[in-house]
């Protein structure tokens, strides 16, 4: 954890949420906080340096890029989950990877581009990492999704409100909307004009690269253009995964009532399975695992004392970073 001052705070905060979409945009983030742009910068930069702030990038929905994604939950053989996690991690569609406290031990998130199978290409990810059994576990319907840590009042919060529970459907891209995908993904550099190297390598004025990301986030495939924390570092050191044993009548009742709740940062249902009896996935976050099991036997409590349930926390990260969309890298 490292020691974060009242301006840091204050700065990271909000830019969890939005960036200013600006041709000085670190000037414009410095007006509101009594500082200089320089001092934004430096700010952010050493924010960086520590590992607090992970990146400042636009946040696509992968779905409505036409990707194909999932949790994946795993058994890593026995004594042998680091090997089966490199090569798990090694995948350039695995974007999230954990261990986790339960017999399903490894943990993670997979992508395909267009024209691959979801299902195949997991079923040979871990053939290759020997993993021992896995289950693949696609958003059915998403609650809500997206954290925001605020740093002045020690509390994790879901973004916004609940979300519409229908997965997000690919919307048509054109080759300019590609091309505006793959340069916009990238971590944002931090300089007094940072959009206008991103402009020029497109061929677009900085003005008509902001109408492109207004674009993108109306039709659907922007999720946010913001900055991404390393939550541990941040002060929040647990995250508590709470999976649910919830019967298909009351899927959508319960899944709205988890959304509403302020200290969801995520909610979904995924299919069951033998030996998986967990529908819904609810996450939390908190300073220690005692916070964290607070907050999910409260939202029990509130949503009628439901007692199916588990709690999973991550003892290890053994990788965490965005997907890069249409880079047209082998899978």
């Amino acid at each position: 954890m490292v020691e974060l001052d009242a301006l840091d705070q204050r700065l990271l905060t909000p830019l969890q949420v939005s960036f200013p979409l600006l041709q000085r945009p670190f000037e414009a983030l410095g007006r509101d906080l009594g500082l200089s742009e320089a001092q934004v910068i430096e700010r952010l930069a050493r924010l960086r340096r520590e590992r607090v702030l992970r990146q400042v990038a636009a946040i696509f929905d992968s779905r409505a890029l036409g990707y194909q994604s999932a949790l994946v939950a795993a058994q890593a053989p026995d004594g042998g989950i680091a090997a089966a996690a490199a090569v798990v991690s090694a995948h350039p569609g695995v974007s999230h990877n954990y261990r986790r406290e339960h017999a399903m031990d490894l943990w993670f998130t997979l992508a395909v581009p267009p024209g691959r199978d979801l299902a195949d290409e997991a079923a040979a990810l871990a053939g290759r990492a020997g993993l021992r059994r896995h289950y693949v576990l696609p958003a059915i319907k998403t609650f809500r999704i997206g954290v925001a840590f605020d740093l002045e009042g020690g509390q994790a919060r879901g973004q916004g409100g609940p979300q519409r529970s229908k997965p997000q459907e690919a919307v048509p891209l054109t080759d300019e909307d590609k091309a505006g995908v793959r340069v916009m993904q990238e971590d944002l550099e931090l300089v007094s004009e940072p959009f206008a190297p991103r402009a020029a390598a497109l061929g677009w004025s900085q003005d008509r690269l902001f109408g492109w990301l207004a674009s993108a986030q109306e039709r659907g495939f922007l999720r946010r253009y913001a900055g991404v924390l390393r939550h541990r570092e941040a002060g929040f050191g647990e995250g508590g995964m709470g999976v649910w044993a919830v019967p298909e009548a009351d899927i959508e009742r319960l899944g709205q009532a988890f959304a509403r709740d302020g200290a969801v940062t995520h909610c979904y249902q995924r299919p069951v399975f033998d030996g998986w009896p967990y529908s819904l996935f609810t996450m939390v976050h908190g300073a220690d695992r005692d916070g964290c099991e607070r907050a999910l036997a409260a939202l029990a409590v509130r949503v009628g004392g439901w007692s199916g349930r588990a709690v999973l926390f991550s003892t290890h990260e053994f990788k965490k970073e965005r997907v890069k969309y249409f880079l047209e890298q082998p899978c």
